[in-house]
């Protein structure tokens, strides 16, 4: 004969008593469960661009879950979309002042910024011993870029190359490339120092 399943857990559950943690935080994960499920699908049965928002915020929280123990990583990912928003938006504005909206230079534009952010996030990530933190150097990299954009919106053809220097600066400062090099400079000068003290020493003599 197969044993019965046990009902001690559904009973737990439904006598909620105060001294049971387990089944009073369960009934509230359940119910809020329930609660979130059916939110998202009244949301999502609005229509087709509010079924697609939903997709994207599943998505977008399913990855703040999975990343959620590699903080520097998630920070850069969540300025790397933020920036690309606000480059684009910025982008927007400026065609519309300048009555020329949907321009192919502000098109191209655009996806410079957005190259542009892709090359810092993964730049930050390709030095071998950063100065810093990595999610800190995409920070301040998109940063600058969107204060680029920003000059783009009343000089387009000035947007994405001071974007690139910007972009390009930071990586170079936060790479330790200058203490590398610094640091391989220093046992090559003091012997070329050195033989140049003894030959002032053996001609003074």
């Amino acid at each position: 004969m197969t044993p019965r399943p046990s009902l001690e857990p559904v009973r737990r559950l439904l006598r909620q008593e105060r001294e049971d943690a387990w089944a009073v935080r369960l009934l509230r994960r359940i119910v809020l469960g329930i609660a979130g499920a059916y939110t998202l699908y009244t949301l999502a049965s609005v229509g087709r661009a509010a079924f697609v928002m939903v997709c994207g915020l599943l998505v977008l929280a399913l990855a703040v879950w999975l990343l959620r123990r590699r903080g520097q990583l998630l920070l850069a990912l969540v300025s790397t979309v933020v920036t690309a928003a606000m480059t684009g938006y910025l982008a927007a504005v400026g065609d519309i002042a300048r009555g020329s909206a949907g321009g192919l230079l502000s098109g191209q534009a655009v996806l410079g910024y957005w190259a542009l952010g892709g090359m810092a996030l993964l730049g930050a990530w390709m030095v071998k011993q950063p100065r810093g933190r990595r999610g800190v150097t995409v920070v301040l990299a998109d940063v600058l870029l969107v204060g680029a954009s920003g000059v783009g919106m009343m000089a387009p053809l000035f947007g994405v190359p001071l974007g690139f220097l910007c972009v390009a600066g930071v990586l170079t400062a936060r790479s330790g490339t200058f203490r590398s090099v610094k640091k391989c400079e220093r046992p090559v000068k003091r012997p070329e120092v050195r033989r140049l003290v003894a030959a002032a020493d053996t001609d003074g003599r």
